[in-house]
């Protein structure tokens, strides 16, 4: 009876699993793998968002802290061999039962600081990075739209980078000074010091190309980074450095970004000004913008429109347009016109 109640909460947690993973964001989405991924691909996905998310590096940034505590649950859960196979096939609810039932945790009871401790052998982020021997790291200046910026968006770049191939022949790796005790005289000794060197396959530097896809968030601003870790230049009996791809907002033709805002112009005639006008103009997402007005409108006037701005990065709030209106004035006036006119104003 026991065993057919067990088989029974499992086949809910499966129903509920997959209505989960249609609704929501999985495990291998947060870490950016795929479901058939390897221990190795998802010690390489994990770091690479760890120390991207880590909040030394995003200090008062919630968005980025809550990322880095999905980030840690997912892969602690994923790199247990058990646990991901309680996962794949009855998610998170199908973990929660196991737990219930005597099992080793439903993978959310965890320490984030202590996944990312012995992740990275219990030191710091800072003392991780300055550990490992990197080759340069490659910063590339990437000219992003402004409608990219605004709605979110992939380019393709094109990538031409050192590769490390075998070759021929061996050579001397893994070199190490090694301290030994000579014999110079009766009793007496010196200490000496001797390089020690391993024989591994030799290895040569090739030219490769190919295109890459770099995914813009909504909101990034000038100077905000891309990363692809392992991805710059390659060195030898070390890590490759990364790649960098460095936001820099391309001109728009009708908009001009400052921080979280929106600047543009908007050219009416001197009747608009005097009387008023309806008008729309059409943003960076093709929504249209209503910026009618009533009442006397003033030349170099600006007015604000809330919420119309971009999108701040990793928050669901929004900045400010700010439209200066620019009023078109006649080149000439007739005798009758400015008659009219001081009759009408004077």
């Amino acid at each position: 009876m026991a065993h057919r109640r067990t088989k029974l909460l499992f086949l809910l947690c499966a129903i509920c699993y997959s209505l989960n993973a249609i609704a929501g964001k999985s495990y291998y989405d947060i870490l950016q793998v795929s479901k058939s991924a390897s221990e190795e691909q998802l010690k390489k996905a994990y770091r690479k968002l760890a120390l991207k998310y880590h909040p030394d590096k995003n200090q008062g940034n919630e968005e980025a802290n809550k990322k880095f505590a999905e980030i840690n649950n997912a892969y602690e859960v994923l790199s247990d061999s058990e646990k991901r196979n309680i996962y794949d096939r009855y998610g998170e609810e199908g973990l929660k039962q196991h737990a219930a039932s005597g099992g080793r945790g439903s993978g959310m009871g965890m320490d984030i600081n202590d996944i990312f401790s012995s992740f990275f052998g219990g030191g710091s982020m800072e003392e991780e990075e300055e550990r490992t021997v990197k080759g340069d790291d490659v910063i590339v200046e990437l000219d992003v739209s402004l409608e990219d910026l605004y709605m979110g968006g992939s380019l393709k770049v094109w990538r031409e980078k050192n590769v490390l191939k075998p070759a021929p022949g061996k050579r001397r790796c893994n070199c190490r000074n090694e301290v030994y005790h000579k014999q110079i005289g009766p009793g007496m000794f010196q200490q000496m010091t001797e390089q020690v060197c391993e024989q591994c396959p030799n290895v040569k530097y090739v030219r490769e190309g190919y295109f890459i896809t770099v995914d813009i968030e909504k909101g990034m601003k000038d100077g905000q980074e891309v990363s692809f870790y392992e991805d710059g230049e390659p060195i030898v009996d070390g890590e490759s450095g990364d790649l960098r791809f460095r936001i820099r907002t391309a001109p728009h033709d009708l908009f001009r970004r400052e921080g979280d805002d929106l600047h543009t112009t908007v050219t009416i005639t001197l009747v608009q000004a005097l009387v008023g006008f309806e008008k729309t103009i059409k943003h960076l997402d093709e929504h249209l913008v209503d910026i009618s007005s009533k009442r006397i409108t003033k030349p170099k006037e600006v007015r604000k429109f809330k919420g119309e701005g971009m999108p701040l990065h990793m928050s669901m709030k929004k900045g400010d347009l700010y439209v200066t209106f620019e009023v078109l004035f006649p080149t000439s006036l007739t005798e009758d016109q400015k008659t009219k006119i001081k009759e009408t104003l004077g």
